[in-house]
């Protein structure tokens, strides 16, 4: 089975510090660059990959918008995500995927990205580096954002659905726009087909999709 842990990162984990578990998924055609805030603990994983916790809705979302199938990419009877067919879409498509922050501390034993302390921000800046067709970065929460934001010096946070262009801000081959989507997260007060609707229009504007 396919698995993207980063051992190393898993092993030097303590102290109440975690460190990113997963390697940066970063396929060379990549046109979408996906950043969360930091996966969830271990425990609420059914795969080694992003968006692990089997109530997280992301991998519905795309079921739903490319497939019109929103259990394309559920072993319902399992209840996992069937990660080989994610790995290979996101492949061919061209999305890629990291979180903003490279170690945290969480200060409440859930997964809410509220009680997410940062210890160490990503660098957007290297990672867009290994992208050179990479046209967007899309957020998909209000922490993600925020700490892009705080990390690229960008002055305005984007509301939820828009976008703002970095280019100015990221030397890059190709323009580069941060776009804000409402978290996946069923926490996140917001109808499964509101979701869809917004993550369909950001990726039609962006041509991913029809």
């Amino acid at each position: 089975m396919t698995s993207f842990l980063n051992i190393e990162n898993i092993a030097r984990s303590g102290d109440g510090v975690e460190y990113h578990p997963l390697i940066p998924f970063l396929p060379e055609n990549a046109k979408v660059l996906f950043l969360g805030s930091f996966p969830p603990q271990r425990k609420r994983w059914c795969m080694d990959f992003y968006y692990p916790n089997f109530i997280n809705d992301h991998w519905r979302i795309e079921g739903q918008i490319f497939f019109g199938d929103k259990n394309h990419f559920v072993d319902v009877k399992a209840k996992r995500f069937k990660i080989d067919e994610i790995v290979a879409f996101c492949q061919e498509k061209g999305l890629a995927f990291f979180d903003t922050s490279t170690a945290i501390r969480r200060l409440q034993d859930n997964a809410s990205d509220k009680f997410l302390e940062v210890e160490e921000r990503t660098d957007i800046r290297a990672l867009l580096q290994q992208l050179p067709y990479c046209r967007a970065i899309i957020t998909t929460g209000e922490k993600a954002t925020e700490t892009i934001c705080a990390s690229l010096d960008i002055p305005e946070i984007p509301k939820v659905n828009t976008s703002v262009s970095v280019s100015s801000i990221i030397h890059h081959p190709s323009s580069i726009s941060l776009w804000r989507l409402p978290s996946s997260s069923r926490a996140y007060p917001l109808s499964f087909d509101k979701k869809v609707e917004a993550y369909r229009n950001c990726f039609a504007k962006l041509r991913i999709v029809n």
